[in-house]
C-alpha cells in the first residue's frame, strides 16, 4: 500500500512532534510543511511552502494543522473543502460557534476524516483506567477530581496566547481543556456546570489564570471537579476517580519535558464488605513511556483507511467539549 502523503501547517513544537510520529508509523510520509518562521534541518525531499494555501493545493491526502488557535477553523474548513483529511490540534476553534462550523463543513464532504488532537486520552495510564471503568471491576464511578497546573513567567505576556482574539481564552482553553476532555471520556456527559473564573495574578483582560469548575450529571448524580491554573508555581497533573469498590488515582504525566514527573496510576481495591480503617489492597503501575503521540497518529490513519469517524477526537467529541467550555466561560 502506498503511503499517505501528509502536509503540516505550523512547524513549531507540535508540528515537529507530529512529523516524528507520522514517520515512525511508516504508514504515511510528510511531503510538505509551512511555518512563518525559518525552517531548518528538514530532509531535502520535504517541500517548504511559502504560505498555508500552497500546502493545501498540493497533491496530498491529509493535512495536520498545528497553528495558533485562531487559524484552526479557517484552515480546517478550507482543507475539507479541498477534499483533504484533517488533523487539527486542540482547541477545536476559539469557541463553540467555530467548532460547529467545522463540524458542518465535515458533514458536507464525503469520506473525509476530521480529528482533533487530544493526546491525553492515548496515555497508557488513561487507557488502563478506561478499561477498569468499562469492565466495572471497581463498580460505578461516584465522583471525580482533576487538577492540572503549570507556572508561566513574564515571557508568557509576549505570546499570542494573551490575545483573546487569537487564543479564545486563557489557561482553561490552553491546558485545562485536556483535563476536561479526560473527565468527559471517563465519566460521560455532564449537564450542570458551575464555575469561578479569575485572573488575580496576571490580570490580563479576558485571559484567565485560574478556573474552578464543578460538573454534575443530573440523571446519574455523578459529580466532578476541575481546577485549571497557571499560577501553580509547581507543575502538577492529578486525576482521581473514586468508585464503589475502590479508587483510581493518577499522579504525574509522562511528557517530553518531564515537567509533570512520573506517570503513576494507583489502583485501590476496598475490602468487601467495606469497613473503614481496614487494610485495603493498592497496586501502583508506573508508565515509563509516552505512547500517546504514536497511538493518536495510528488512530487517525486507521480512520482514513477504514473510511470511518475516529472513536476519539471526533467533531462530536469536540462539540460536546466546547459546549461545556462555553458554560464555564459564561461564569466570568
Amino acid at each position: 500500500m502506498n503511503k499517505l502523503k501528509i502536509g503540516i501547517i505550523g512547524f513549531g513544537k507540535m508540528g515537529k512532534i507530529r512529523q516524528k510520529a507520522i514517520e515512525k508509523s511508516e504508514r504515511a510520509q510528510v511531503v510538505a510543511v509551512y511555518d512563518p518562521n525559518p525552517i531548518q534541518g528538514l530532509k531535502s525531499e520535504i517541500f517548504v511552502a511559502n504560505d498555508p494555501e500552497e500546502v493545501l493545493n498540493l497533491p496530498i491526502d491529509a493535512i495536520f494543522i498545528c497553528t495558533p488557535n485562531y487559524l484552526i477553523k479557517p484552515l480546517t474548513i478550507s482543507a475539507l473543502e479541498k477534499g483533504l483529511h484533517v488533523f487539527a490540534e486542540k482547541p477545536p476553534g476559539i469557541n463553540l460557534a467555530e467548532t460547529i462550523l467545522m463540524q458542518e463543513a465535515e458533514r458536507k464532504v464525503k469520506n473525509k476524516v476530521l480529528m482533533f488532537g487530544f493526546n491525553h486520552r492515548h496515555h497508557g495510564s488513561v487507557a488502563h483506567m478506561k478499561e477498569i471503568i468499562q469492565n466495572e471491576s471497581l463498580g460505578k464511578i461516584l465522583w471525580m477530581r482533576g487538577r492540572y497546573g503549570k507556572e508561566v513567567d513574564e515571557n508568557y505576556l509576549k505570546d499570542w496566547r494573551v490575545d483573546p482574539t487569537k487564543s479564545g481564552g486563557g489557561i482553561m482553553l490552553d491546558q485545562g481543556i485536556h483535563m476536561l476532555d479526560l473527565i468527559l471520556y471517563l465519566g460521560g456527559d455532564f449537564d450542570e456546570v458551575k464555575a469561578f473564573v479569575s485572573n488575580l495574578y496576571w490580570r490580563l483582560p479576558d485571559i484567565e489564570d485560574n478556573v474552578f469548575a464543578i460538573f454534575k450529571n443530573s440523571e446519574t448524580g455523578l459529580c466532578a471537579s476541575l481546577h485549571s491554573t497557571m499560577t501553580q508555581w509547581r507543575y502538577l497533573f492529578s486525576l482521581e476517580l473514586f468508585l464503589e469498590k475502590g479508587a483510581l488515582i493518577l499522579n504525574g504525566l509522562k511528557t517530553s519535558s518531564g515537567a509533570y514527573g512520573d506517570e503513576v496510576l494507583t489502583i485501590r481495591t476496598n475490602a468487601q464488605p467495606f469497613i473503614a480503617g481496614k487494610v485495603n489492597e493498592e497496586e501502583e503501575i508506573h508508565f515509563k513511556d509516552d505512547i500517546s503521540w504514536d497511538s493518536e497518529i495510528n488512530l487517525f490513519l486507521d480512520a482514513i483507511e477504514q473510511q470511518k469517524k475516529p472513536n476519539m477526537g471526533s467533531s462530536a467529541d469536540a462539540v460536546r467539549l466546547m459546549l461545556i467550555i462555553k458554560k464555564i466561560y459564561e461564569n466570568k
